[in-house]
């Protein structure tokens, strides 16, 4: 199965590939609008230690906010299902939160850290959290009320439920949440590099795009989605290991 995908994923990408080209024959396009798959290729080769370098830095930013990101998310999920005064206080405010567009944030963000890494890592903790905490809450009260009654007859606290019933339960929940957070992790630190950076992809995107280096531009767009892809390759198979956990299976 996993090798049938792989084709799928590869067919796939020959094909978007053979459609990029036709669409560059059939439009005429100049190669400062569009240029062709070969004209990225080759700018994603001329520049390929620039590009890591800028890479590295998103790279950074990402693994850090991801980090940051779950933990909180994942703490904030436990503190409200054992807290009634948590979830008075914390659930309207998370609600509240999503009403304002995280990415009007990143100026804000940009102009009380600065320019470098931190408003980025921020920003990425400020998209992911609230999937994630909703996410792995969500499992958390679904539990199987059986399993909570025979916790409670053998003379089990709330404490002892949640660690030993409640937490294994929510695992596939949590694990759709770090799903979640794969794809909307490299869009929080790009943004936050759009506002304001000296480095990182979203920085070098718009410094190829001022300088009318087109292909450079689409090179470092290219080597974000192969990142984000590989991220949540990545997550995936750690979702997958916490769902079989779940199951009591190896």
């Amino acid at each position: 199965m996993t090798a049938r995908r792989a084709l799928d994923a590869l067919a796939a990408f020959a094909v978007a590939i053979a459609v990029w080209q036709g669409v560059v024959w059939a439009t005429g396009a100049p190669p400062f609008i569009l240029p062709s798959p070969l004209r990225v290729a080759t700018a994603l080769w001329d520049n390929r230690a620039l590009i890591a370098s800028h890479a590295m830095i998103t790279g950074a930013e990402v693994a850090a906010g991801l980090t940051l990101g779950a933990a909180l998310g994942a703490a904030t999920a436990i503190q409200l299902a054992l807290s009634p005064l948590a979830r008075r206080l914390l659930l309207p405010a998370l609600v509240f939160s999503q009403a304002v567009p995280v990415f009007a944030l990143a100026p804000i963000l940009t102009l009380w850290l600065g320019y470098g890494i931190g408003s980025k890592i921020v920003m990425t903790v400020l998209i992911i959290y609230f999937p994630v905490a909703s996410a792995f809450y969500d499992g958390l009260r679904r539990t199987d009320p059986a399993l909570m009654d025979l916790a409670h007859v053998m003379g089990g606290d709330a404490r002892a439920a949640l660690w030993r019933i409640r937490l294994p339960a929510a695992l596939p929940d949590f694990a759709s949440g770090l799903r979640l957070a794969a794809v909307y992790a490299p869009i929080g630190a790009v943004i936050g590099e759009w506002v304001g950076a000296s480095g990182g992809l979203g920085y070098l995107m718009l410094l190829a795009n001022g300088r009318a280096k087109t292909d450079l531009m689409f090179a470092a767009l290219f080597t974000l989605a192969i990142g984000s892809v590989a991220l949540y390759l990545a997550l995936g198979l750690l979702a997958r290991r916490l769902e079989r956990r779940a199951r009591g299976e190896r």
